[in-house]
């Protein structure tokens, strides 16, 4: 039985920690009473607000640790976003395609730092920036990657890994529109659970990279100014394919 790469555990942790840490915020919302509870019924007049991630992250304590949490999945996100990218680099026919999958999630990382650091009533237009950035360009990502992932074929697990990503594509985008629609008819209590369920879809998105990441070993080498300079995309790239070769 071939041993499994650590690596498989980094989409999977990040997914769990990141999911984990906005629950977190939600019940520190509602325990202060600052949000409406996802099972409950939202009434306009009361002092409570809708339970959207956002609101819930708004204040104090809750926004600090909304911050914490949007940054680490930040820079986790972007890392499994190289480690991709490496992955798919020698095997990839149009590599336009592989670099702005890598570009649409590199900055849809970066709008989860604009979401976690500008809360929604310190910077309302930035915050819906970040938004816009997080899940417009996320979903783009997970599209991008579903094709890559039937196209590419590794290890002849392509329909294995292909058909949920494309399953959760579709979950994503659905979410997505239906929360505009909800939020156009001002049902906010739907509108949110819409959006609370597009984050753990794409969350789940993101996890489905330890069914590739498992064959794969990463590492980082350094040598001294005598050796010729190896990149760091190289050094990825041929560990990589190394690695495929060996297994």
């Amino acid at each position: 039985m071939r041993k499994c790469s650590p690596w498989t555990f980094l989409p999977i942790m990040f997914s769990f920690f990141t999911a984990a840490g906005l629950w977190v915020v939600y019940f520190i919302a509602v325990e202060d009473e600052k949000i409406t509870p996802l099972n409950s019924e939202y009434r306009r007049s009361g002092p409570k607000s809708p339970p959207y991630i956002s609101i819930a992250g708004n204040a104090p304590p809750a926004s600090c640790v909304f911050s914490q949490v949007m940054n680490m999945a930040a820079f986790v996100g972007f890392i499994i976003g190289v480690l991709r990218y490496l992955q798919l680099k020698p095997r990839v026919h149009k590599p336009w395609l592989n670099i702005g999958s890598l570009v649409a999630l590199s900055l849809a990382c970066f709008g989860m730092t604009l979401v976690g650091n500008f809360q929604l009533s310190n910077d309302e237009e930035l915050h819906n920036i970040g938004t816009s950035m997080t899940f417009g360009l996320g979903t783009l990502f997970c599209w991008v990657q579903s094709v890559i992932t039937l196209k590419v074929n590794l290890r002849n697990e392509g329909r294995r890994a292909g058909i949920p990503r494309f399953l959760l594509s579709g979950a994503v985008t659905s979410c997505m529109l239906l929360y505009f629609a909800l939020m156009a008819q001002r049902l906010h209590m739907h509108a949110a659970r819409a959006k609370w369920a597009l984050v753990m879809f794409f969350l789940g998105f993101l996890a489905t990279f330890a069914i590739e990441f498992r064959h794969y070993r990463f590492e980082i080498v350094c040598s001294d100014d005598q050796d010729p300079p190896l990149s760091l995309s190289e050094t990825f790239s041929e560990i990589s394919e190394y690695q495929s070769d060996q297994l």
